[in-house]
């Protein structure tokens, strides 16, 4: 399945991503990489976690092209199969994988205890052990043998090269040793040693290092496959969560086809317990939708007619009717799983480094090995003792936890991210997390509800509360402005179904009057003589920054109904963390100052900009940045999408617009400014982890080397090591997993 974009309206690009067999650690994910990029105009990123690669190529180079290069360079490429034919979870790779290693773990075991421990050694012993270990050599090792000679024939070298020379050569010093030296005599005895050096070259076997360092190799190459698979399976979870079929109307009939048959404007039955098929408006019924796998919010959200339900999600109360409006790879799944799936298969500018250090190191380490032999053999004459170090050389240098350092971590943080309802967009985003020092909220759907709501009422000494809402609803009720809407739904809400108004007139500027229960109602600004307690009330309204609007009748003014756009209810929460994440928050928007720190007031906000024209609102980012502030922008709308690509983090609401959600570096698929505190914490905490396996594969290496060209180290305690520095690299990224 290749995708084919536009990249710039210059020249024709194109692009396409593969999956590439055959790599077996970092050097030969940057083998890949280079050979790609040789090409003309070809622009590759591989990632050997993912084990994919993100190719860019021009018009004349062919996707057949990229895949023969791919092969002559020794391993295979093929176009990912659709997601509804992702692989079984019986991974064959993986099962001849946990073969090999029980199998070689059963015959080594007894090899290691043999060679380690001169009690258990009996009369030829040593013959048995050759016959355990051969087939290990072979057999077992046959992976790395086979990978070895394929790059060996593109005259290149990796970490396999290293496993099989060293795992034959101390194969066949042993062969020697036992055929044309003393080890093949009767009465041979061999003690263990940790060091290099000590031993006689012709009575000395090493074939517990070639089986031993076999078996511990399999198994960090298994446990290494199997925490890759589990760090890929939020992502996998993601794509598989969409309903499978559907019930769609037809002529009147309920008809149940494949939901990927599904086109826009279809209308589909969705009943209790199933799950919504694609993204759609409610056209019959009402319910309760659980998002929860989706967004990660517990609590399911009532909907009714006209409201926008989206595909995966579950419907949890009643039969409703839906009416398609995105299909297939349009759909918020569809693309909450691309934008998940394209963080994970890019490169943060530490892990480039780490590649180009992967890409030298092998040749770096024959050569060492070589020199160690060398520098041994001079300085003590003893054979042995060379072999033995640089054996140990070849052994314990491992680029692979290098180059699972970056995407381990990336795959597990932003799959985690994807099940609480957090895209992060690439790798580079987390860097801008680190350095976030200022957070610009929106105020109009980021920290307000958007919608305007009933927020207080006030009444005359000789009125009736549930009366004046009474007669304000039902004549506000017939008018379809923002504030009339607010009023008649607030008083719906508070006193039950509403009287019909009678002799409805909008008067311009001023509000509206009728008829109700046999009363002349006006509702907004038609009386002007107010008593005290109202005029109070109004006053204060306004100074808070809300619309207030006077009910009266026959006359006389009984009410001031106080009109806003409500705070959402977890926003003054939202602000704490941000500021508990060392974030300075303010408060932009486009409203008159009273209402601006009204609400800032109600969050907690110090700093507010308003009166901002929608156009302005990148100026106003770009006046903070002046100032040295690294600024991170929050917003949901049109309006706000220039100011959240202008800003240095951009955290997009994934219940604004498509503009915004495009323009962020971060989504948030939930409309709760928490999730924003959340995501900046989740993405810091990817960032350390990443920075954490890269010290450690750094370091091991670093340290690892000297120590066994000194030769202090025994070939297969670094066969031991080697394997699980990748194991703790791998295992350390699926703490992320833990994330709350």
């Amino acid at each position: 399945m290749s995708s084919t974009t536009e990249a710039a309206p210059m020249a024709t690009t194109s692009e396409v991503e593969l999956l590439i067999g055959g790599m077996t650690c970092a050097s030969c994910a940057a083998r890949v990489e280079k050979k790609l990029n040789r090409m003309d105009g070809v622009a590759a990123t591989v990632n050997y976690a993912t084990e994919k690669a993100r190719v860019s190529y021009p018009a004349g180079v062919d996707v057949a092209d990229l895949i023969a290069t791919v092969v002559k360079t020794g391993y295979t490429a093929e176009e990912p199969a659709l997601p509804a034919e992702e692989p079984s979870r019986d991974d064959p790779e993986l099962t001849s994988l946990r073969q090999r290693l029980l199998v070689s773990v059963a015959l080594a075991v007894p090899v290691v205890a043999l060679s380690m421990v001169p009690a258990l050694q009996f009369d030829n012993w040593q013959w048995l052990a050759l016959t355990l270990a051969s087939p290990v050599v072979f057999w077992g090792a046959w992976p790395f043998h086979r990978a070895a000679w394929t790059n060996i024939r593109h005259a290149a070298a990796t970490m396999d090269t290293l496993v099989s020379v060293g795992t034959l050569a101390a194969f066949g010093w042993s062969v020697w040793a036992l055929f044309f030296g003393d080890a093949g005599m009767p009465g041979m005895r061999e003690r263990f040693e940790f060091t290099a050096g000590g031993m006689d070259g012709a009575s000395t076997i090493y074939l517990e290092v070639a089986a031993g360092v076999t078996a511990f190799i399999l198994l960090g190459r298994y446990l290494e496959a199997r925490a890759k698979r589990r760090a890929g399976a939020a992502l996998r979870a993601l794509m598989e969560l969409g309903a499978k079929d559907v019930s769609v109307l037809r002529d009147g009939r309920e008809v149940r086809i494949p939901a990927d048959r599904l086109s826009v404007g279809d209308r589909f039955v969705v009943r209790p317990g199933e799950k919504i098929a694609t993204d759609g408006t409610v056209v019959e019924g009402a319910s309760a939708v659980d998002a929860s796998m989706l967004t990660g919010e517990s609590v399911p959200v009532d909907v009714g007619v006209g409201d926008v339900v989206t595909g995966a999600t579950v419907n949890a109360g009643g039969r409703i009717v839906v009416a398609a409006t995105r299909v297939g790879a349009d759909t918020r799944l569809a693309r909450m799983a691309m934008l998940v799936e394209d963080a994970q298969n890019g490169k943060a500018e530490v892990q480039r480094l780490a590649d180009r250090v992967s890409a030298v190191f092998v040749p770096a380490v024959i050569l060492i090995a070589v020199g160690t032999f060398g520098g041994w053999l001079g300085a003590t004459g003893d054979t042995v003792a060379a072999f033995t170090a640089a054996v140990a050389v070849l052994i314990i240098a491992c680029p692979c936890a290098l180059g699972l350092a970056t995407p381990t971590a990336l795959m597990v943080g932003t799959g985690r991210g994807a099940q609480l309802g957090i895209l992060i967009k690439g790798p580079e985003v987390l860097e801008s997390t680190r350095r976030v020092d200022t957070v610009v909220l929106d105020k109009t759907g980021t920290v307000t509800t958007g919608r305007m709501t009933l927020q207080e009422v006030h009444v005359a000494q000789d009125a009736d509360e549930k009366q004046v809402l009474r007669l304000a609803g039902a004549l506000e009720h017939a008018s379809e402005h923002p504030v009339a809407r607010a009023i008649a739904v607030g008083a719906e809400e508070r006193v039950g179904p509403l009287p019909e108004a009678e002799g409805f007139e909008n008067v311009p500027g001023k509000g509206v009057r009728g008829r109700v229960e046999g009363h002349e109602v006006v509702v907004g600004r038609l009386i002007d003589a107010l008593p005290a307690e109202l005029a109070r009330a109004k006053e204060e309204a306004e100074r808070d920054g809300r619309t207030a609007v006077v009910v009266g009748w026959d006359g006389v003014a009984h009410g001031v109904l106080a009109v806003a756009d409500a705070v959402k209810e977890t926003s003054a929460q939202a602000v704490r963390s941000l500021r508990a994440l060392g974030l300075t928050p303010v408060l932009l928007t486009g409203d008159n100052r009273a209402v601006a720190e009204a609400v800032a007031r109600a969050v907690g906000i110090d700093e507010v900009l308003a009166e901002v024209l929608p156009e302005d609102k990148v100026d106003a980012v770009r006046r903070l940045q002046g100032e040295g502030r690294v600024v991170a922008m929050v917003g949901d709308g049109v309006n706000d999408a220039a100011a959240l690509a202008a800003a240095d983090l951009g955290l997009a609401m994934g219940t604004g617009t498509d503009a915004a959600i495009e323009a962020g570096d971060l989504t948030l698929v939930r409309g709760d400014l928490r999730v924003a505190a959340d995501a900046i914490r989740l993405s810091r905490r990817t960032l350390s982890t990443i920075k954490g396996n890269l010290v450690w594969a750094f370091g091991y290496n670093v340290a690892a080397l000297p120590l066994a060209a000194a030769g202090l180290l025994n070939p297969m305690i670094a066969g031991a090591a080697m394997a699980f520095s990748s194991v703790f690299v791998v295992t350390n990224s699926l703490r992320l997993r833990a994330f709350r």
